[in-house]
C-alpha cells in the first residue's frame, strides 16, 4: 500500500491477466484516513488504451473510493510481456462538502501554488490462471468418488439405459412365456379331448362288436325257421299240384 498524507493506495501496481483480444479490468482502492475531503485525478500515458472510471472524483472523510481501470483488447502482447504504460494518481485537500462537480484541473496545477500529491503506477501483465487439466481417460481417478459430474451424469444415464433395457428384456421374457403357456395349455386342452373322443370311439366299438356277437349267435335258429319256411312253401305247392 502505498501511504501517501492524503490518500492510501492500494495495490501499488495495476495488475492485468493479460489475454489477447480480451478486455480485461483491475480496481484500486483509495482511502482517505484524514478529516479533509480529497480531490483526485487519474492520468495515463496511454489514454486510448485505457479506459479509468472515475478517473476524477472526492473522497470523503475517513471513507474510501474504489476505481476500475479496463484495458481495451489487444491484438499482439508486447515483447517478453514488459508494459511500459504509467498511471499517475494527483491528490489534493478539497473544500468542505466538495463533490465531484467542484474540481476542476486548476486544482491540480502546482504553479498555482497548490500542495498536489503524486503516486505514480507502473502497469504489470500476469498470466492468466490455467483452467484446470481434465482427467485422462483409464487413469485411477476416473475409478474414485472424486469423478466429475459430468461423468456421473454420464454414468447414471448409461446405467438408467441399461436398467430400462433390462426392463425391457425381462418384459419380451415375460410376454414370450406367456404365449409359451397359453400354447401349452391349448394343447394339452385338445389332447384330452382327443382322448376323451378315442376312448367313446373304443365305448361304440365294444359296442358294436357285442351286438355283432349277439347277432351272431342267434343267427342258426333263424336261418333254421327260414330254411323250414322255404320248405313249407315248396311242400304246399308241391301239395297244391297233386
Amino acid at each position: 500500500m502505498s501511504s501517501g498524507e492524503l490518500l492510501h493506495i492500494q495495490p501499488q501496481e495495476l495488475q492485468f491477466p493479460f489475454e489477447l483480444r480480451k478486455q480485461i479490468s483491475c480496481s484500486l482502492q483509495l482511502s482517505n484516513k484524514t478529516d479533509n475531503y480529497v480531490a483526485f485525478k487519474v492520468k495515463t500515458t496511454n489514454p486510448k488504451k485505457y479506459c479509468v472510471r472515475p478517473n476524477t472524483g472526492v473522497v470523503m472523510p475517513r471513507s474510501t473510493c474504489d476505481i476500475i481501470v479496463t484495458m481495451q483488447a489487444q491484438k499482439e502482447a508486447p515483447p517478453d510481456m514488459q508494459c511500459k504504460d504509467k498511471f499517475l494518481l494527483q491528490s489534493v485537500v478539497a473544500i468542505p462538502g466538495a463533490t465531484t462537480k467542484d474540481i476542476t484541473p486548476e486544482m491540480f496545477n502546482k504553479e498555482s501554488g497548490h500542495e498536489v500529491e503524486e503516486c505514480k503506477l507502473r502497469v504489470v501483465y500476469v498470466t492468466p490462471p490455467r483452467p484446470p487439466s481434465p482427467v485422462r481417460e483409464g487413469s485411477d481417478e476416473d475409478s474414485s468418488p472424486r469423478a466429475s459430474v459430468s461423468e456421473n451424469g454420464h454414468s447414471r444415464a448409461l446405467e438408467s439405459a441399461g436398467a430400462s433395457k433390462g426392463f425391457n428384456a425381462r418384459g419380451e421374457h415375460h410376454d414370450t412365456s406367456s404365449e409359451a403357456r397359453a400354447l401349452i395349455s391349448k394343447a394339452t386342452e385338445e389332447r384330452n379331448s382327443v382322448i376323451e373322443q378315442n376312448k367313446r370311439l373304443q365305448q361304440e366299438l365294444e359296442l358294436l362288436r357285442s351286438e355283432a356277437g349277439r347277432s351272431r349267435g342267434g343267427g342258426i335258429p333263424f336261418m333254421y325257421v327260414i330254411v323250414v319256411g322255404i320248405i313249407g312253401i315248396i311242400l304246399g305247392f308241391l301239395l297244391k299240384r297233386s
